[in-house]
């Protein structure tokens, strides 16, 4: 089979997020389908961007589209997601040459992309995918407080609409969004669930993380320390306000919290670790991908938060709980969403977001637990990943969805 995937923002190891598309096509062609996978020349998201208009990747055929960088979420953003899509949409004759798919998916984070995706679909007779990351006009809507009646959002809900007329197949990372596209229009039967996932070939061979990571778990280590670890993005939606109202209400000085990572807010919260005297918090930048293993083998227990978003209603699909539970470690997850994994793999402690007094109580339980309790809830965890999110059947399960 060929299967076009249209994904503004796609990447691969070589250049950072997004990951998925990458994971999903290469199980593809490992399964014997041909793949090509066409994005933008620049996103906002990568570590860096593509050199070429066209290469190969692990059989992977990227044709990437020329568009001028921008800065931020602002005009400069709106006008490359335009020029995107009507680039693909007269030009996608050049694009894909030779190349006749069997499916195409539209899967870039806004719904636009399901224009040009439609009139390829039709050329070649081919099925048709919407693939749902977020909720678009919604997140602009209910996170940016843009009107319903603003033109962006009116451009965005007719996209939205039209995917889900006239898709063969939806298939959304959210497990709870079924009834909201039902009432865009969308049939039951075209709705299928397929969140992210883990490699398992990351996770065979772990790289060994920077020295001043392991330097500093080793000192903590030999005084005794209990090491909560957070890492990843530093960003308001990571709720590590939380966390840090957590930390400081402590007084167990035999509880550490290491936060590796990057993002907006890393300056401002590193601030409040200074002039509060959160003393029981380190902050480090980030390590790379392939050093993420290693790190997380370094602590005692991992925490992610959420705020309380209305968004989160239609649950959510965090890539970084898939490295917490393949990590073997026990979880402490602050959630306010219909699908909890650390509550459904029991693999850790699950409290209400935004609570900073329940998740200092969580931290200060844990850190009371057995070794072998720490170790036997990791485990959990990682046997539920394992059964659960493996990319390869996350790849198998959307192959099939289309026969």
């Amino acid at each position: 089979m060929n299967i076009l995937l249209i994904n503004h923002y796609a990447g691969n190891p070589k250049l950072g997020m997004e990951f998925r598309p990458y994971y999903l096509g290469r199980e593809w062609v490992r399964s014997g389908n041909n793949v090509m996978i066409i994005g933008g020349s620049y996103s906002h998201l990568r570590k860096q961007q593509p050199s070429e208009e066209k290469e190969t990747i692990e059989g992977i055929e990227y044709i990437w589209i020329p568009l001028k960088p921008y800065k931020g979420n602002g005009i400069g953003r709106i006008r490359s997601m335009f020029d995107f899509v009507r680039k693909l949409w007269f030009g996608y004759k050049d694009y894909l040459g030779n190349f006749k798919p069997d499916v195409v998916i539209a899967s870039s984070t806004y719904p636009l992309d399901i224009y040009p995706a439609h009139k390829i679909a039709r050329h070649y007779g081919a099925k048709l995918v919407y693939e749902v990351h977020d909720l678009w006009p919604l997140s602009p809507m209910e996170l940016g407080g843009y009107s319903k009646n603003h033109p962006f959002i009116r451009v965005m809900q007719a996209a939205e609409d039209y995917c889900y007329r006239h898709a063969d197949k939806v298939v959304s990372l959210l497990p709870n969004a079924l009834d909201h596209m039902k009432e865009h229009g969308m049939s039951e039967d075209k709705f299928v669930y397929i969140p992210n996932g883990y490699v398992e070939e990351e996770w065979e061979n772990p790289v060994d993380p920077p020295r001043t990571v392991v330097e500093l778990a080793a000192k903590l280590r030999n005084e005794g320390k209990f090491i909560v670890m957070y890492a990843g993005g530093h960003a308001i939606s990571n709720a590590l306000d939380f966390f840090l109202d957590a930390m400081k209400m402590i007084k167990d000085n035999n509880i550490v919290a290491i936060m590796i990572g990057n993002g907006q807010e890393k300056e401002r919260l590193q601030k409040r670790v200074t002039d509060e005297h959160i003393d029981n918090v380190v902050m480090l930048t980030p390590v790379k991908k392939d050093e993420i293993p290693g790190t997380l083998a370094l602590a005692d227990a991992l925490y992610i938060g959420w705020k309380k978003n209305p968004l989160y209603r239609f649950g959510i699909c965090p890539n970084k709980l898939f490295d917490y539970m393949m990590s073997a470690k026990p979880i402490i997850h602050s959630v306010a969403a219909p699908n909890d994994w650390v509550k459904d793999g029991n693999c850790g402690i699950s409290i209400e977001a935004e609570n900073a007094e329940e998740l200092a109580h969580a931290i200060l339980e844990m850190s009371k637990w057995s070794n072998d309790k720490l170790i036997e809830t990791g485990k959990r965890g990682k046997v539920y990943c394992q059964r659960m999110f493996k990319y390869s059947d996350q790849a198998d399960k959307f192959v099939k969805a289309l026969q």
